[in-house]
């Protein structure tokens, strides 16, 4: 079988509902990696939030940060950092309209403002994390992949056409990421194809959210769980069972990448 580039959003996708890896998904993913397939993580979450996931499947490769950053064999190899001059005058008229808005590192985020600690606190906890610690310097002392930005819908594409370097993407009803404009999973997804020698045809990708949409569409297949919303449906070519009844397993199985539970 020809080799493929697999690529997996984290939640919502390889865990469950209660944040857990299925047993088939753990599975499914060992027997990609014994046939020679390129598996890696394609996430909205940085590296030490993608961590424990990281380690459960066992991920050599993983893309982090809506594609901000990526890593093969655990070293990395592609980094793009938000443009400074066009954060700072966001965040300026973000806080002057009392939106929150926390920063992304690798390793670490920081929050920047304290006005809705609640908002705040309800994105965070959707994939089990918490509202970063307050430190409104973060940016001056260390490399900044994304931004988190803490509005709701009514502000849908507010910002989109002030701030051109800067794309939006709505994570979480109440929080969208800021990232390069140009940048997301679908596009460092496709340099990395590029760099093991397979194409946009080679990619089979898996997910579920809105900041997986044009993952999905940019993939030579693109698979969406079955707890996708009908928006995000609209940009796969497959839709699987959801992230609690087996859908990697299922998807695998009937495109044909695995032998049998």
């Amino acid at each position: 079988m020809e080799r493929k580039l697999f690529a997996f959003d984290i939640d919502g996708t390889l865990l469950d509902s209660t944040k857990q890896a299925l047993p088939s998904t753990v599975t499914a993913l060992e027997e990609l990696r014994k046939a020679g397939h390129f598996v890696t993580v394609a996430t909205g979450r940085s590296r030490y939030l993608a961590k424990p996931v990281i380690e459960t499947f066992k991920f050599d490769n993983y893309i982090l940060c809506n594609g901000a950053a990526a890593f093969m064999n655990h070293k990395q190899v592609y980094k793009n950092l938000l443009p400074q001059e066009q954060v700072r005058a966001f965040l300026k008229e973000a806080h002057d309209m009392l939106i929150d808005t926390s920063f992304i590192g690798l390793d670490v985020s920081k929050r920047s403002t304290t006005f809705d600690p609640e908002r705040m606190e309800e994105a965070m906890s959707s994939f089990g994390s918490m509202t970063p610690d307050l430190d409104p310097t973060f940016l001056d002392t260390a490399d900044v992949y994304q931004v988190l930005a803490f509005y709701d819908a009514q502000l849908e594409h507010f910002f989109d056409d002030k701030y051109p370097e800067l794309h939006f993407v709505r994570w979480h009803e109440k929080c969208v990421d800021v990232i390069p404009k140009g940048g997301s999973k679908a596009t460092t997804i496709l340099h990395v194809a590029e760099q093991v020698g397979l194409t946009k045809d080679d990619v089979i990708s898996f997910g579920d959210g809105m900041n997986d949409r044009e993952m999905l569409a940019a993939s030579g297949v693109g698979v969406a769980m079955g707890n996708a919303s009908d928006e995000v449906r609209q940009y796969a070519d497959m839709i699987t069972s959801d992230n609690d009844n087996d859908g990697i397993w299922k998807a695998l199985m009937e495109l044909g990448f695995l032998t049998g539970k």
